[in-house]
């Protein structure tokens, strides 16, 4: 295929991927939409679609991925659709249906909205927190400590949205959806949506969207600018899909970053992550227990020194 217009095919791949998720959850038949595995499957589909596409178009050859980030990518794809999962529900979504049930707290009328305006709704009170989420632990040291380690990411791909420190995973799955009666394929439609414009905007594919939908969603140039080695350029465009939201609170900035990571471009195995956010506690540790070791080899240097007693213990004779 010539590369023009190769080039203007994968420009319209991010909207028609949406087209094809809205299609599907809107008109798919029912034995699929009310299967109870099916966001648990459309969610990781999207993903393996856009890494094929990297293979076919790639952004970038340094974001190549390789088989230890294969590797790294995988544990926390599982990670996140397993124990992050199972916590989000457990420690914040069932609490709250609690809550919900012991107040009486109702909002059957979403059910009367048309099932797009639900769909949208959906993606603007998810997206409405994380960006606030995602706001703070770029501003806070003990938030950043957890989100640090998804910014020593040293390459780009489809997968990497799922990558970082567990405690992060965690706070930025955070929600109140679950206090609002929406229709569940309007709610999984506006999941998968969000989850396509988020793996898009992570991924090493050559594609740079119509202004339209780049105005409105985020895309991989206002993500990889994110990513930059620069810590001051990752303070700005924290849309995880929508970067209207940055249009609008003022933390916009265009530009497109390369090369991306943090603290020398060091990558973080998966032992490091999730112990990076306790790493200013462990070396103030380790600090405070050699400073006491040489303060005791100290007194003990001048025991010697000073008592005959214990050199002559030794077995030197005395003078």
């Amino acid at each position: 295929m010539n590369t023009s217009v190769k080039d203007k095919v994968f420009n319209l791949i991010p909207p028609a991927m949406i087209a094809v998720i809205l299609m599907f959850w809107a008109f798919g038949p029912k034995a699929l939409t009310d299967h109870p595995w099916a966001l648990a499957i459309t969610s990781p589909l999207i993903v393996v679609v856009v890494l094929l596409l990297e293979m076919v178009h790639e952004r970038h050859s340094g974001w190549r991925m390789n088989r230890q980030e294969f590797f790294t990518d995988l544990f926390y794809v599982v990670l996140s659709a397993t124990v992050i999962a199972w916590l989000s529900q457990t420690l914040a979504e069932d609490p709250l249906l609690a809550i919900k049930a012991q107040f009486g707290i109702t909002t059957q009328w979403i059910t009367q909205m048309p099932w797009l305006a639900q769909v949208a709704m959906v993606i603007v009170i998810l997206e409405f927190g994380q960006y606030w989420m995602h706001r703070l632990m770029h501003n806070s040291t003990p938030f950043w400590l957890t989100h640090a380690p998804h910014h020593h990411l040293t390459q780009l791909n489809a997968a990497k949205g799922a990558v970082g420190n567990p405690i992060e995973l965690f706070l930025i799955s955070l929600s109140v959806l679950a206090l609002f009666d929406f229709d569940k394929t309007a709610l999984f439609a506006g999941i998968n949506t969000m989850g396509s414009i988020a793996v898009f905007a992570h991924a090493n594919v050559r594609s740079n969207p119509p202004i339209w939908y780049s105005f409105f969603f985020t895309t991989i140039r206002h993500h990889s600018l994110h990513h930059s080695t620069d810590y001051e350029n990752t303070r700005c465009n924290y849309g995880n899909s929508l970067i209207l939201l940055d249009r609008i609170f003022g933390t916009y900035r265009e530009g497109e970053g390369v090369v991306v990571g943090q603290d020398d471009r060091k990558r973080l195995t998966i032992w490091e992550q999730t112990i990076f956010p306790f790493q200013p506690l462990i070396d103030k540790y380790k600090a405070r227990r050699a400073a006491g070791e040489a303060t005791d080899g100290q007194a003990q240097s001048g025991d010697l020194a000073t008592n005959p007693a214990q050199i002559n213990a030794g077995g030197a004779p005395a003078t």
